[in-house]
């Protein structure tokens, strides 16, 4: 397998790079900025911070990340995976909190790229990703009712879990605003059908401005942007972290959370790019680039970025071929951040809710979702169905840990199943003529095959190998074991013991390469006899055979 570079995507396509490819990636990364401008003050909105902080994040992760990045195509900001958890952290442990989590979620990202882990993201099963991607959706959706609907909450209302944030729409649901309905029905409207009419323009952009007209031309009592937030225009400033023992043990959990979700959403946006482009990314350079974009992120007042699959797919489908088109959107979010986002304090709250209701669909994967249950083992749905609750109930790191238990100990169940020590069974040629073509096994001889890894969870089988009082040579024929852990070790050990106390002697056949080096570690193989591992049954049988004559003829 070639070698995963440790070489930014950038510098190995610059060495072809001409005008032409220079024009299409400028015009790409100008209209995926104009669809990030939106979805990134949506997406800080949801997360409990100020709209420029989406900005910042699309700006400055978005531009360390298309130039350190290991993807010729990924563009990169604030995503809606990250939005319950950062709303969580801000609301427990402030920006200062999120700022340290963030930074420690960035190193945490780097040192996994070093250790080229980007290979590993491969072993967490898909039903986790779907359940916790599901639940995300569905805390998203709850968490935008309120705007939706126009609400208004008591003081001293806590709405941080999402099951806060259920019983509170329930107990209030009676203060609903039939003109901010009115303005999220219409933007989610304009957002369902106007794929419809043009793709080159992004409906978000269209709604926010009819949102925008429907509340300023008729005088509509529904809350806007600066109703709520102060809207800043002002380049992000750098600002240091508390890096203090004590909020560092609080947030670690967090930040683990953040590097696996980043890791695990950025390099499933660059295989899904790879497929549209017909590309391979550098996994291991992608994670470096990521942990250095949400360090800067963090560093300028942004919030927790990652690649982002729409936006990564829009640049594909506009042209973009490098990572210029994601420093080129970079760069005209700067331009509009000075320019216009003073104007951003005027788009209604309905609009940015219905926003994120189609970014919440979107991302639900629930025909995938409901596939996987019709058609999936039992225990995959059981992963994925806690998974999912434990998402939408509690957070997703308990979702996380809960759900990757339950795969590890159904996968180790699922192991032990399949793993089998079983005794060959004997017959009289005489008495049995289908019998002709069986390998003949003297009778003082016990022939033992193994199927299946030998690990923990099945290492006990091996108490089930028995003996007659005649029986010499015990055979383990051991061709379809292709691991050995320390715990069966220990068991063919005593297997071992119980063979020398009777004065039977053990012949192994087949033994493949993992088990071999692991009983050579242990001094098994010395222990048993180095001329007692046979490369075949055939031989294994002829060997035995050989070591009762012997004891003849010596007796």
């Amino acid at each position: 397998m070639k070698k995963d570079k440790l070489k930014p995507m950038l510098f190995s396509v610059m060495k072809t790079y001409d005008a032409k490819k220079c024009v299409t990636d400028i015009v790409s990364g100008i209209i995926v900025a104009i669809i990030a401008l939106p979805l990134s003050i949506a997406l800080a909105l949801a997360s409990g911070v100020g709209p420029e902080q989406g900005i910042y994040t699309a700006i400055i992760a978005g531009f360390i990340i298309s130039f350190l990045g290991g993807s010729r195509v990924q563009i990169a900001g604030p995503t809606a995976a990250f939005a319950t958890i950062v709303a969580g952290i801000v609301a427990k442990n402030g920006m200062g909190g999120l700022a340290l989590a963030t930074v420690l979620a960035g190193v945490l990202l780097i040192i996994m790229g070093f250790l080229r882990l980007g290979s590993l993201i491969r072993f967490i099963p898909y039903t986790i990703t779907v359940g916790f991607t599901a639940g995300i959706a569905v805390t998203i959706l709850v968490g935008q009712v309120k705007d939706f609907l126009g609400l208004t909450y008591p003081a001293g209302t806590v709405t941080v879990e999402t099951m806060d944030k259920a019983k509170a729409i329930g107990a209030n649901i009676s203060t609903i605003n039939w003109q901010a309905l009115a303005v999220g029905a219409v933007s989610l409207l304009i957002l369902i059908v106007w794929p419809l009419i043009s793709k080159r323009i992004p409906g978000s952009l269209i709604a926010v401005l009819v949102g925008i007209c429907m509340v300023k031309f008729l005088k509509m009592d529904v809350n806007t942007i600066e109703n709520l937030y102060s809207i800043s225009n002002s380049l992000p400033s750098f600002t240091m972290p508390d890096f203090s023992l004590g909020m560092i043990k609080e947030v670690a959990p967090d930040a683990f959370t953040i590097a696996i979700l980043a890791a695990i959403e950025s390099l499933l946006s660059c295989v899904v790019a790879d497929g549209m482009i017909n590309s391979h990314h550098r996994p291991n350079m992608e994670l470096i680039a990521q942990g250095a974009g949400n360090i800067g992120s963090a560093l300028f007042g942004g919030i927790p970025a990652t690649g982002a699959i729409a936006r990564t797919a829009a640049n594909i489908k506009n042209g973009g071929r490098t990572p210029i088109a994601g420093i080129v959107h970079s760069i005209v979010l700067v331009l509009v951040l000075i320019l216009l986002m003073p104007y951003a304090g005027m788009i209604p709250m309905p609009t940015i809710a219905a926003i994120l209701f189609m970014v919440a669909y979107n991302m639900c994967q629930w025909r995938t979702f409901v596939h996987l249950c019709k058609t999936a083992p039992k225990s995959d749905i059981l992963v994925l169905v806690i998974t999912f609750i434990l998402t939408v109930v509690f957070d997703l790191v308990v979702a996380i840990e809960a759900g990757m238990i339950m795969a590890c100990v159904l996968f180790m169940k699922r192991m032990s199943d399949v793993s089998v020590v079983s005794g060959w069974k004997y017959y009289d040629p005489e008495e049995d003529p289908d019998g002709i073509d069986l390998k003949e096994v003297p009778k003082y001889v016990r022939v033992y095959e193994i199927s299946g890894p030998m690990f923990f969870g099945d290492a006990d089988r091996l108490a089930g190998v028995h003996f007659k009082d005649y029986t010499q040579v015990i055979i383990m024929r051991m061709r379809g074991v292709p691991a050995l852990d320390a715990t069966a070790m220990h068991a063919m050990e005593q297997l071992c013991d119980r063979c020398e106390a009777a004065g039977i002697q053990l012949v192994f056949s087949h033994v493949n390469e993992q088990p071999m080096k692991t009983m050579e570690k242990s001094g098994f193989v010395d222990r048993v006899g180095r001329e007692n591992f046979r490369p075949h049954i055939d031989d294994a049988i002829a060997w035995a055979t050989s070591l009762e004559k012997k004891k003849e003829v010596e007796a």
